[in-house]
């Protein structure tokens, strides 16, 4: 019996590996990234702003680490107040790391091809303009979704007072 139970956890190890392999051969294996690609896409995302959305990613994580930190060490809070701003700087340009990231995703989901064409289209008068109106529109569309939200939960909660009534309780 004993050596049955040694030979359950290969089994299922020689399983595990057989079905990964049989998944790999079945999924398309990915293009390779070119340079074009990968310079496609650097350039997508500087003409989106996009470093934007992360320029604040090693200050904003400095402060919450030490925030955790303080919680956890209250009688050093003053000491990790001071050192805050120095390991910020010491940690400087790291946000640049996700940027890389979004450039190889961007260029892992693209074809060259579709990465040069999008950079013509974004340098095209509507490309242009899609650039500059999209945040505009993207909050407005957050504010229509959350005003419809507010309406909406209303819409519900009367729904549920006129059941509960039905059964004789008012909520």
């Amino acid at each position: 019996m004993k050596s049955a139970l040694k030979i359950v956890p290969a089994v299922c190890l020689a399983f595990a590996l057989a079905l990964g392999a049989a998944t790999a051969q079945q999924q398309p294996k990915p293009e390779p990234l070119t340079p074009g690609a990968i310079a496609a896409a650097r350039e997508i995302l500087q003409l989106k702003n996009a470093s934007a959305m992360y320029a604040g990613a090693v200050p904003g994580m400095v402060e919450k680490v030490k925030a955790t930190l303080i919680g956890q060490n209250l009688n050093y809070q003053k000491d990790l107040n001071e050192l805050a701003p120095v390991i910020a700087k010491q940690l400087a340009g790291r946000e640049q790391e996700i940027g890389d990231g979004m450039v190889g995703v961007y260029a892992g989901e693209f074809t060259e091809q579709e990465l040069k064409d999008l950079v013509t289209f974004y340098k095209s008068p509507l490309g242009q303009k899609l650039l500059t109106n999209e945040p505009k529109a993207i909050n407005l569309s957050m504010q229509v979704m959350n005003e419809w939200a507010q309406h909406f939960s209303e819409v519900v909660a009367a729904a549920f007072r006129a059941e509960m009534k039905k059964r004789g309780k008012d909520i």
